[in-house]
């Protein structure tokens, strides 16, 4: 029996195409868990899948950003798969609506794996310091306003793509900022959500 999780990541990395050498290292890595473990998203090894996303608001190009207690440090949304999940979209789009309470919130300005990478997390909550390899989407919402923090240390914050950049430190999300910008410069006229 096939783990569908595992095709449906496996495939999403097979049709994709790294941007430079860091993140064309990462990707070979991420190919070789899959390759060598039955379930690359369980949380017990050292490392395995996530799935995350920014979440943008096309009308005025603001990007969504969480506080992330544990990393003490201004991030996307996102987290692990549960059991049961196969896809890392559907991951995304889950993690993003409960962390955020936006319901609207879709694919934009398509479904595309915008950005993969792996980051080290510290230890911390019973668990060791491990290693996550993330996949990351870009999100959209049309009602920014609703956005509310899923708990209260952890609230979510809108910004413009240059306050975002200077809201974190992380060099890995820094790139993922720089795409998400560009999609937002370029987002088709009459887009919906545009001028609200």
């Amino acid at each position: 029996m096939t783990d569908n999780r595992w095709v449906d990541a496996a495939t999403l990395l097979d049709s994709y195409h790294p941007q430079g050498e860091t993140e064309t290292a990462d990707v070979e890595r991420m190919r070789a868990l899959m390759r060598t473990t039955t379930d690359p998203w369980l949380r017990s090894t050292p490392l395995h899948i996530t799935a995350s996303a920014l979440i943008v608001h096309p009308g005025s190009s603001r990007i969504l950003l969480r506080w992330h207690r544990r990393q003490q440090a201004w991030l996307q949304v996102g987290g692990h798969g549960d059991p049961g999940e196969s896809d890392p979209l559907a991951i995304a789009l889950r993690e993003a609506r409960e962390e955020t309470g936006l319901a609207d919130l879709a694919p934009w300005p398509d479904g595309q794996l915008r950005h993969a990478v792996i980051v080290g997390v510290p230890a911390g909550a019973g668990e060791p310091r491990h290693e996550h390899a993330d996949l990351r989407f870009v999100l959209a919402t049309w009602a920014p306003g609703a956005a509310r923090a899923e708990q209260p240390d952890a609230p979510v914050r809108w910004l413009s793509p240059p306050e975002a950049h200077q809201a974190t430190s992380e060099p890995n999300l820094h790139e993922t900022l720089a795409r998400a910008e560009q999609l937002l410069a370029h987002q088709p006229p009459g887009q919906p959500g545009a001028g609200r």
